[in-house]
């Protein structure tokens, strides 16, 4: 091969071989990922706090601003229209959507890196139109647009961490993103809540505008790491391939760290190929749907159980408080600040989220989701009892916030 930096690779049926030292770009990567979390969870969160500003709303609607002595039914009545509301925090999912189906056929073709970087590019174009936006066009358009962004990064970073790091530490990768997105959360509540009062465009326009920050920040940094080595695999690019696995694990390519984790890498490469039926694109997606539910081991199970296992995750409930917690906290008029009350509910989820970490090494990921879910059931039964039963009832709607 040219350079001759590979000899001879071949597969090491050695499970516990050990693996190279892990280096600070290791850790750089941890972080990294991190960024991809706070950029998610901010962007999922900001939107939250801006639809419940009186300026945002005025500007948007053109109602007037409630007098000083308002009653609860006139705060009531001075809100974003339902289909507004929903229109505004809907289509950047819908953006999501399309952008994570093109970002895996995107980072096959062109690399992890590169789409990410794409991602950040296109997220900061949507996020400068929301920025300008004046009324509902642009401001729709531009977190559409933001929606592709979010969609590339979110479906490839941590494709591209998990085939970057060290086995020791792919657990922490994800685990670290996920923990970043409740951080983005808590961040986007903060912004929302320090400019709520302000009655010009900077109360909605900083809290936009900050996201630019954590897409440069990723974008710029993952520019300086190199190359997910299975992508240059992939691409039958075996120097490639081991030059990018030597400057992550920070060894010479001659090492028998690289090449033994390269020849692993190699050998699970081949292996797919053997086992995954090779065809046109179309038929490599039909190839996710083939088999019997009865069948463990069939593509449409597995398919089945890890989108399903996803989308039941988000009808939770726990998105309706992150997009829409302010506006439904204020309509229900015994609230005095329902941005505060957002931004506790943020609090509680970065504080409860690290216990996850120790909970599901210590008792397992089944047992920690089904008792998770039964906790969540009888929660939701309880607000859901108490609001109709006695929902303008002061104390009644404490206790269901708690």
């Amino acid at each position: 091969m040219p350079g001759g930096a590979i000899t001879e690779v071949s597969a090491t049926s050695d499970v516990e071989r050990i693996e190279a030292p892990i280096t600070w770009k290791a850790y750089f990567m941890c972080a990294f990922a991190a960024f991809g979390g706070i950029y998610f969870g901010y962007d999922s969160g900001y939107i939250n706090g801006v639809k419940g500003m009186a300026y945002f709303i005025h500007q948007q609607t053109g109602l007037d601003y409630p007098p000083a002595g308002a009653t609860a039914d006139e705060k009531k009545y001075f809100a974003l229209e339902s289909w507004r509301d929903s229109l505004i925090t809907s289509i950047l999912s819908a953006g999501t959507f399309f952008g994570a189906i093109i970002a895996g056929d995107l980072a096959d073709f062109v690399g992890r890196r590169l789409t990410i970087i794409a991602g950040c590019t296109v997220f900061m174009v949507g996020v400068i139109l929301q920025t300008a936006s004046a009324g509902l066009g642009l401001l729709v358009a531009g977190r559409l647009i933001a929606g592709f962004g979010v969609g590339f990064v979110s479906a490839i970073i941590i494709l591209y961490m998990s085939e970057c790091s060290p086995r020791k530490i792919r657990g922490a990768v994800v685990s670290g993103y996920q923990f970043a997105i409740t951080i983005g959360l808590l961040l986007a509540s903060c912004v929302d809540y320090a400019t709520q009062n302000r009655m010009d465009t900077g109360s909605y326009r900083i809290p936009i505008a900050i996201q630019m920050l954590w897409a440069l920040i990723l974008g710029v940094g993952i520019a300086f790491l190199p190359e997910s080595p299975r992508y240059f695999v992939k691409r039958g690019k075996l120097d490639a391939a081991a030059k990018s696995l030597a400057q992550l694990r920070g060894q010479p390519i001659v090492s028998d760290y690289v090449q033994n984790e390269l020849a692993e890498i190699v050998a699970n490469h081949e292996y797919e190929l053997q086992v995954v039926p090779q065809g046109t694109y179309w038929s490599s997606w039909a190839n996710c749907f083939k088999g019997s539910l009865m069948k463990p081991s069939s593509n449409l199970r597995r398919t089945i159980l890890g989108t399903s296992m996803q989308m039941m995750q988000q009808w939770t409930g726990v998105n309706f408080i992150f997009y829409f917690g302010t506006t439904f906290f204020t309509q229900l008029g015994t609230i005095s600040n329902p941005f505060l009350i957002s931004l506790i509910t943020t609090l509680v989820n970065v504080c409860s989220t690290p216990i996850s970490f120790w909970t599901v090494e210590r008792f397992g990921r089944r047992p920690l989701l089904i008792w998770g879910a039964l906790g969540m059931l009888i929660c939701e039964f309880l607000v859901a009892i108490m609001g109709t039963a006695d929902g303008d009832n002061p104390n009644v709607v404490k206790a269901m916030i708690a």
